[in-house]
């Protein structure tokens, strides 16, 4: 498992607009692809980075939404998916009062996303 505790803060990036509309609503259901696959994509500390290089590539705009697994319950189910790795997915809408922190995601100038520094290296 890439997780060390089921309390450890786990990760979705959104376009800031996404987050917008679920501000006004008080649920994120998630980007078009997410709901393409039938969940909400996120991901731990050690994966967030692989992650957004492979999923948000150059995509500016962009939102870190910070989230605790346990305020999600038995919505959130780990799963096997890239070479193996267990990563959470949530199976419905996210209530936005679970999201701890909602931070700017922007592109350095070599093209990478600036994480916060709240999202320990992994």
């Amino acid at each position: 498992m890439s997780f060390e505790t089921p309390h450890d803060p786990i990760f979705h990036m959104c376009r800031a607009d996404e987050w917008a509309d679920a501000q006004t609503s008080g649920i994120y259901r998630g980007s078009s692809q997410d709901q393409a696959d039938g969940f909400i994509h996120f991901s731990d500390a050690s994966q967030v980075r692989e992650s957004a290089a492979k999923h948000r590539a150059g995509q500016d705009g962009l939102l870190l939404l910070t989230v605790d697994p346990a305020a999600l319950g038995a919505a959130l189910k780990w799963e096997a998916s890239r070479g193996g790795q267990l990563f959470p997915h949530l199976y419905g809408g996210l209530p936005v009062h679970t999201v701890m922190r909602a931070d700017p995601l922007p592109l350095g100038d070599d093209g990478i996303h600036a994480f916060p520094e709240h999202v320990a290296d992994a």
